[in-house]
This record gives structure tokens, C-alpha cells and sequence, in this order.
């Protein structure tokens, strides 16, 4: 199991540390609700150096970027980033990412981190224009400070305006006295906020100096938990549980993201898939009665025929209620209808909302 470079911090703090993608990781300190909360009202730091990053340069950088995504990197600029997905080509989804463009010939790719090296072969499988590909995983680290104070708290560190970084922007200047530090605004919480992106060499020191600076503002560090219901709230989709290699990008609802000016993998298929209609659709729901809905519990229509299955569920620290995301027929992904979450050995009746759940 590998370490990330600031495994003795979180150890130091008590932290839950479990196995996750291969790394150990801080899954809580103090509790999922106090932490969840701490970051919905004051701010949190989330070690998510587990995530993979690839740096993809050449004059041939976006040629490849175009044939493996979704998404049209032709409408990045320099210090925008964009969200996409990795079609595979049955109709499914070989991974969701951020694509960050340092320049015209530079683009860096930050995958998750369970897909590192499935990630870097399918890439490296369909570089057939022999675009320069560099694993720099091992190499970095990643922290997410996220809140509404985060901004504030972090100014101290660093003379790139925080507070007025627009969303799917970054920067690449000092932070924290240190040098090159990618400074990102493409957060997974619904609270604002930003990431960054340093050396594993720099991870100590920077880490200290983002507690000392958010102390004054209710800093805590932050694990994986609460990293999950913060991202349910919002209903952002987690790989592996709400998209997968069998979920299309048009069933998940990432037909935003899905942009048919170009050609890409399976794109034709995906095409007509979407002027069709996807026999299934993702939908959010929340529970009426008091129950907690988990990956993997049935999803029933009135009649208690089964129809689905939840993808994400938990108990929404904000909501105090059970939310959850699960696949169903389309003709019966409608706002407002009604289905059934087999919890334990009840129907649990629940009804279909928009999302996001937390409003904020």
C-alpha cells in the first residue's frame, strides 16, 4: 500500500487511515458530520494526493486530448480547465477528469486515482500520433481547501487573487513560499474553494503553513467521508459508483460535457444514443421516511417491482435526511414521481428532485 508524502501528518492527528485506490489514506478525523459541516460554514483541507496526474505535451497535446474525451478542449485557453470524460468503446466510461491547460503544447490531466494505470494504458493505447506522455503521479502532491472562508484564510500565502478566481480557472505562481504551485478553482464540494498542486518535497511544509493560516478562520483537516457526502449534496458523480465502464456519459447526465463538433472515441455510437434516448436515465432522490439509502439497494416502483439500484446514498449532514443517485428506466426519470429504496426489508417511499440537494 503506498503512502502519500504527508501520511505522518494525518497519523500525527489521529486520523482513520483505510486502504483506498492503493493508498492509505485519512478517511476521518474528528467524524463525518463535524467535519462535513466545518466545511460547509467555515473551511477544511482534503489530502487527495492519490489522485493521478499526466502531463501531455507536443504539438500533437490536444489532437490526442480530442480523440480520447468528450468534452472540446478546442475552447480551452491558457489557465482554463475543463471537465470531461473518457468514453470507452462500448458506451461506457473508461474515467471522468480535469483537463488543465498550461499552454498550447502543455495540457495537464488529473484522473482518479484508482485509475492511474488503467487511465495511462487506454491513453497510451490510442496516442497513435506520438504525443509526449508523462506519469508524474508519484511526483506530486494535492490538497483541496474547501469553504467559504477558504479564500480569506489562504490570501496570506500567495499574491494570486483568491477570492476573485473564477471556477475552472488556475493559476501557476508562489504559494506558501514555495515556487510553481499550481493554484486551482475546480472544486467538489459546493463550497468554494480551490486546489493545489506542489512536489511531494514541499508537501510538509505547505501543509503546516495552510493550518497556521486557516487557524484564525476554524481550519480542520478534512478525510474522504466527509469528502463523499460534501459531493453527494451537490450530486456530483463518483467513478465507480454512478459511472462506470457499463454507464454512458448520456445515461449519467453528462451530456453537457458531451460535445459532438468532433470526433472522438465511440462518438457515433454516443451520437445516436442521445438523438434516440438512453433506455436509462441517473436520477436523485430523497427519502420521505427516515432511512439511509447505500450503493447497491434496490430501487422499487408502487408495485414493489424492482427498477434500479442506488449508486450513491447516505444521510445528508445538511439535509438531515436520506439522498441518494440510482439508474431507472427514462420513462420513469421524471421530477416529482415517486419510487421505493429497499432498505434492509422496507420500501422506503421516496420522491425525485433536482439536483443539487444542498442549495447552499
Amino acid at each position: 500500500m503506498k503512502e502519500v508524502a504527508l501520511a505522518a501528518r494525518h497519523k500525527e492527528l489521529n486520523a482513520k487511515m483505510v486502504s483506498f485506490a492503493g493508498y492509505n489514506m485519512p478517511v476521518s478525523y474528528e467524524g463525518v458530520n463535524i467535519e462535513h459541516q466545518n466545511v460547509r460554514e467555515k473551511l477544511g483541507v482534503f489530502d487527495v494526493s492519490h489522485m493521478g496526474e499526466f502531463l501531455i505535451t507536443g504539438d500533437k497535446a490536444q489532437e490526442l486530448i480530442q480523440k480520447i474525451t468528450t468534452n472540446d478542449a478546442s475552447k480551452l485557453i491558457d489557465g482554463k480547465a475543463q471537465y470531461t470524460v473518457m468514453p470507452n468503446e462500448t458506451g461506457g466510461i473508461v474515467d471522468d477528469l480535469i483537463i488543465y491547460r498550461i499552454n498550447s503544447e502543455k495540457y495537464l490531466l488529473v484522473v482518479n486515482a484508482s485509475n492511474i494505470d488503467k487511465d495511462w494504458n487506454w491513453i497510451a493505447q490510442h496516442n497513435t500520433m506520438d504525443a509526449t506522455m508523462r506519469d508524474m503521479s508519484d511526483e506530486f502532491s494535492l490538497l483541496a481547501i474547501q469553504g467559504p472562508k477558504a479564500a480569506e484564510a489562504m490570501q496570506s500565502l500567495t499574491e494570486v487573487d483568491l477570492s476573485n478566481m473564477k471556477f475552472y480557472t488556475f493559476e501557476v505562481a508562489e504559494f506558501a513560499g514555495i515556487d510553481k504551485v499550481i493554484i486551482s478553482a475546480t472544486g467538489y464540494t459546493g463550497s468554494g474553494g480551490f486546489e493545489i498542486y506542489f512536489k511531494n518535497e514541499d508537501a510538509e511544509e505547505i501543509w503546516d503553513r495552510v493550518m497556521e493560516a486557516g487557524k484564525d478562520y476554524g481550519i480542520k483537516p478534512i478525510g474522504l467521508a466527509a469528502r463523499d457526502t460534501l459531493r453527494l449534496e451537490m450530486g456530483f458523480c463518483l467513478y465507480g459508483n454512478d459511472i462506470d465502464e457499463t454507464t454512458s456519459p448520456i445515461e449519467a447526465k453528462l451530456g453537457w460535457i458531451t460535445k459532438f463538433t468532433k470526433d472522438f472515441i465511440n462518438s457515433e455510437a454516443i451520437k445516436k444514443e442521445k438523438e434516440e434516448g438512453p433506455k436509462r436515465k441517473l436520477i436523485a432522490f430523497e427519502l420521505e421516511e427516515r432511512g439511509i439509502p447505500r450503493q447497491g439497494y434496490e430501487i422499487e416502483d408502487e408495485d414493489g417491482k424492482v427498477i434500479g439500484e442506488v449508486t450513491s446514498g447516505t444521510m445528508s449532514p445538511s439535509l438531515e435526511k436520506g439522498i441518494g443517485l440510482g439508474y431507472v428506466p427514462a420513462e420513469v426519470a421524471k421530477f416529482g414521481n415517486k419510487i421505493f429504496i429497499k432498505v434492509r426489508k422496507k420500501s422506503i417511499p421516496a420522491v425525485q428532485v433536482k439536483l443539487p440537494f444542498y442549495k447552499g
